[in-house]
């Protein structure tokens, strides 16, 4: 009997994420030295008082039934967080929706939204689910290119007009994961003329909004007046509060479109563990000081391994936001053969520009997910390798 994938399936690709972990497995099989900052997950707890919290609510009798959905204190705790972090006032029970963990929800999200043949405007170098989203609900995505010399901010005014009348949903991704990079409010402002001018659904992912550094603060584009009329943003615990593993986020913003979430979720899912939920509600109301060491201990990270890499004469900017680096790799390279060869030579272990799309070729993401003593370790040994390898011809190294 043979099985095969829907069309829809058969249009993936299986990505570059798992070659690395391919190879990844096989190198430490013999016992190589690795430094693993391909993916993007915190390497630190949650704040005490979540993991208290957690075993607290967990030791009760009641708390391993369907919770059918977000507690009311949930929603709540979320309002009261937005009020006074991004001073948006938001409806707890109609603007706010629990999801599990916010790729669930961008994952779903075309699905809900998204016939056959819609047109979805993505980003490129963009995270990946929000094209995989599309195709797997039967769209098409267009590329917006985000390139340095724009700021890494896609050009509104350089989308075809007829691409723009005929696009049903924009997907925009500030502070941003691959390339981190923010957006200020003149932009966001002219983001929500577009959407509204177009009849466009805007979908803001907002899931590094705490990792800004420098002094600087993100701002939500709910706070742009007149965007709740065309506009959701995700969000999740899972970077801010080191909560990964806890698979908790939520989306905010228009009512209608959350409603339409919400009744696809009523087919698929029996809500969250009450325990994390209750986690959620604390750190919401008790994590401001935590948000402050995370931004401060990302921001050493970085200028620790961003220096040490320019004292190997590999120089880039600093992010100014996130957990990750941008990296422009050495000319010559394509960004599949720098990563693989510079695993195989060196064991660290880095992200290829190209999984994130076209745009992405000529970097590699590197994550900030290891102590300061370990980035410049593997600075160290991407110095050893830039000063003895040279740009390969043919096929990828793997």
């Amino acid at each position: 009997m043979n099985i095969e994938a829907s069309q829809h399936i058969q249009r993936l690709k299986r990505g570059v994420f798992h070659e690395l972990m391919d190879r990844k497995r096989q190198l430490a099989s013999q016992g190589r030295s690795l430094i693993d900052l391909s993916v993007g997950s915190p390497d630190q707890p949650p704040p005490e008082f979540v993991k208290e919290t957690i075993r607290h609510h967990a030791a009760r009798d009641d708390a391993y039934g369907y919770t059918m959905g977000a507690l009311p204190s949930f929603n709540h705790a979320l309002a009261t967080f937005y009020r006074k972090r991004y001073g948006v006032s938001l409806d707890p029970d109609a603007e706010f929706l629990q999801l599990i963990g916010s790729q669930d929800g961008l994952a779903h999200l075309a699905t809900a939204l998204i016939n056959p043949g819609d047109t979805v405007l993505v980003p490129d170098p963009g995270y990946p689910i929000f094209e995989v989203g599309v195709h797997i609900a039967g769209g098409e995505p267009y590329p917006l290119p985000l390139r340095a010399e724009n700021g890494f901010l896609p050009r509104l005014e350089e989308i075809p007009t007829e691409v723009a009348d005929r696009a049903k949903m924009m997907v925009l991704n500030y502070p941003a994961n691959p390339v981190t990079a923010t957006a200020d409010r003149m932009f966001l402002e002219e983001a929500v003329r577009f959407a509204r001018h177009h009849e466009i659904l805007l979908v803001q992912d907002f899931t590094y909004s705490e990792l800004v550094f420098d002094g600087k603060d993100s701002v939500s584009l709910l706070s742009i007046p007149g965007a709740k009329e065309v506009a959701v943003e995700f969000n999740s615990l899972s970077k801010t509060f080191n909560m990964a593993g806890c698979r908790i986020g939520y989306m905010a913003g228009n009512a209608q479109v959350l409603r339409i979430m919400a009744t696809m979720m009523s087919h698929t899912q029996y809500g969250i563990f009450l325990p994390i939920q209750k986690a959620v509600e604390a750190v919401l109301a008790r994590g401001e000081s935590f948000i402050a060491e995370q931004r401060k201990r990302y921001q050493h990270r970085r200028d620790a391994l961003v220096e040490a890499l320019a004292d190997a004469g590999w120089n880039m900017s600093k992010p100014p936001a996130t957990m990750y680096v941008w990296a422009p790799i050495p000319p010559g390279w394509s960004s599949v053969d720098f990563t693989f060869l510079l695993m195989e030579q060196t064991g660290v272990i880095v992200t290829p520009g190209s999984a994130f799309g076209r745009e992405g070729e000529g970097y590699v993401r590197i994550t900030l997910v290891q102590p300061e003593d370990t980035l410049r370790e593997a600075a160290s040994r991407i110095d050893t390798f830039l000063k003895t390898e040279q740009p390969t011809s043919g096929s990828s190294v793997k």
